[in-house]
């Protein structure tokens, strides 16, 4: 052997330091999981892909669009949503509302869901409004017709696929012998929907013996710079686990815009934070918050509670006397 001194890179070489690692170091055996943790995790990340598909196809409905009818997009509050799609996946030229009257234009609308009488009939008029303030480029036989009703169809299809991922991840999670789904939803601002995710995410927490190894798990974890007389903190590693970062840096802001109406001590704390500190940035805070959700998470699927807010102030009071 090189004894280190060269940096040659053999299957040989792999072999002998992965085990003179493990003859020195004696790394602790690693805990099986319940194999349904991996089926949510490969859902999740498959409901990940489906979500940079939606983006992608967003983006491409948009560019077609500009050509037949960029009108149209003003005709929601944003340019999104089933209902949207379908009306631009059934009228993705100006002429083609041009051509129908308005009283055949309402009877179809109201054959998509959740729009009645009085909704089909304004939705009608803006509609034929916009399509009279149009100046498309092509006409209705172009191809750029065929890209948008495309992707409009693309969209609904990509939509529905992740609806039914996360009623799979959700009936996999139930099936788990534990309460961990509800636990994590009872936290202020865990939709289902986020809650699932980070559970596929992060796995069966029991297995890491405390919350710093979930933060070192997600890569938040501060880096450090020793040399000489300098030692200083480093901003987070990022390494582990990226999405399951962003999840919870989401979920910091949920939990902030729920806390509203359902208070909750993470929020509390966020919230102080950005009024006391006027040179530490939102991202910084927000990390530091993650922090503290980690650790909810931890005691509530360790202790198997649900959260309550004056608990865990009542915890908060007593950790900070400590």
């Amino acid at each position: 052997m090189d004894l280190g001194l060269r940096h040659n890179k053999t299957d040989k070489t792999d072999a002998y330091h992965l085990a003179l690692i493990q003859r020195l170091h004696h790394h602790p055996v690693n805990q099986l999981q319940s194999p349904i943790y991996k089926q949510l995790n490969s859902l999740s990340r498959f409901y990940d892909q489906l979500t940079s598909d939606l983006v992608m196809a967003k983006n491409r409905l948009h560019q077609a669009l500009q050509s037949t009818f960029p009108e149209i997009e003003a005709l929601f509050c944003s340019a999104k949503g089933k209902n949207y799609w379908q009306i631009v996946f059934h009228y993705p030229h100006c002429d083609l509302v041009r051509k129908d009257g308005k009283k055949q234009i309402i009877n179809w609308l109201m054959q998509l869901k959740g729009i009645g009488f009085k909704h089909a009939q304004k939705t009608a008029d803006k509609l034929i409004d916009l399509a009279n303030k149009a100046y498309p480029v092509v006409s209705c036989d172009s191809v750029e017709v065929e890209q948008a009703q495309y992707y409009a169809q693309r969209l609904l299809s990509l939509s529905k696929q992740r609806e039914q991922i996360i009623e799979r991840m959700i009936k996999l999670a139930q099936s788990l012998p534990n309460h961990d789904l509800e636990n994590l939803e009872s936290i202020p601002g865990f939709a289902q929907i986020t809650a699932v995710r980070v559970l596929a995410e992060l796995g069966d927490l029991r297995r890491f013996s405390n919350s710093n190894k979930i933060n070192a798990f997600i890569g938040i974890d501060p880096g450090r710079y020793q040399s000489g007389e300098i030692d200083s903190s480093l901003s987070i590693t990022k390494h582990g686990n990226a999405v399951a970062r962003k999840l919870l840096y989401r979920a910091i802001g949920q939990i902030d815009n729920a806390s509203k109406t359902n208070p909750c001590h993470i929020a509390d704390y966020y919230e102080s934070k950005k009024l006391s500190s006027q040179t530490q940035g939102f991202k910084k805070i927000a990390i530091a918050s993650i922090h503290k959700l980690i650790r909810t998470m931890y005691a509530l699927i360790s202790n198997d509670q649900l959260y309550d807010y004056n608990v865990a102030i009542h915890n908060q009071k007593d950790f900070s006397r400590n």
